[in-house]
């Protein structure tokens, strides 16, 4: 299967949400239970948009990036997304769409390889925030570990505030077997966190 017949091309972000960042930052929360209900895609590539999405010509993003080297890659591993097939997905920022990299439901494998944690399998889907040091430390030498480090806290941080303002749940993850976690989403980035989200 070619990249462009597995590609799902993503909704336009909304930049004028009726949530404050005032508001957001208020009511963030550490949300772990999640309904039996599905995410919509719309929802789903907003959170996308917000966690690595392009904000103006030139390629820049929604969070800093030392040097604009932008270590960072963005996968959706989902099970229960309106208008997606279960799998898990790259996000591709440069042309705001998601790339299929694995057919079939890892929600309970990646549950299995975060140390049990279920929410993961009862999240509808997992935002997983991964990392491609050597784009960094090319420039930065190992002192690139922490930027990268850095800015997928606020690739994490600007997830859990967009969640908010579309009334959705998360929480920020640390706890995995990197390992595990590579094998059963079939990456060859380094994952550096998980965010479950749901209603």
């Amino acid at each position: 299967m070619s990249e462009e017949s597995a590609s799902i091309r993503l909704s336009q972000p909304t930049f004028d949400g009726h949530v404050s960042v005032e508001s957001a930052l208020l009511a963030r929360r550490s949300i772990r239970d999640y309904r039996d209900a599905p995410l919509v895609l719309k929802e789903a590539a907003q959170l996308l948009w917000a966690a690595q999405g392009r904000n103006r010509p030139g390629g820049y993003r929604t969070c800093p990036s030392a040097g604009a080297l932008y270590p960072l890659e963005v996968y959706l591993a989902t099970g229960n997304v309106e208008g997606l097939e279960a799998g898990n997905y790259r996000y591709d920022s440069a042309r705001h769409l998601l790339v299929r990299c694995l057919a079939g439901d890892p929600r309970r494998s990646l549950a299995g390889a975060a140390l049990g944690q279920l929410m993961i399998a009862h999240a509808p889907a997992t935002l997983v925030i991964c990392a491609v040091f050597e784009r960094i430390t090319g420039k930065y030498g190992s002192r690139g570990l922490r930027y990268a480090f850095m800015e997928a806290g606020h690739a994490a941080q600007n997830v859990c505030l967009q969640a908010v303002s579309l009334n959705l749940g998360t929480v920020v993850v640390g706890a995995f077997q990197d390992d595990k976690v590579k094998e059963v989403l079939g990456l060859q980035e380094e994952p550096l966190v998980l965010l479950p989200v749901g209603r």
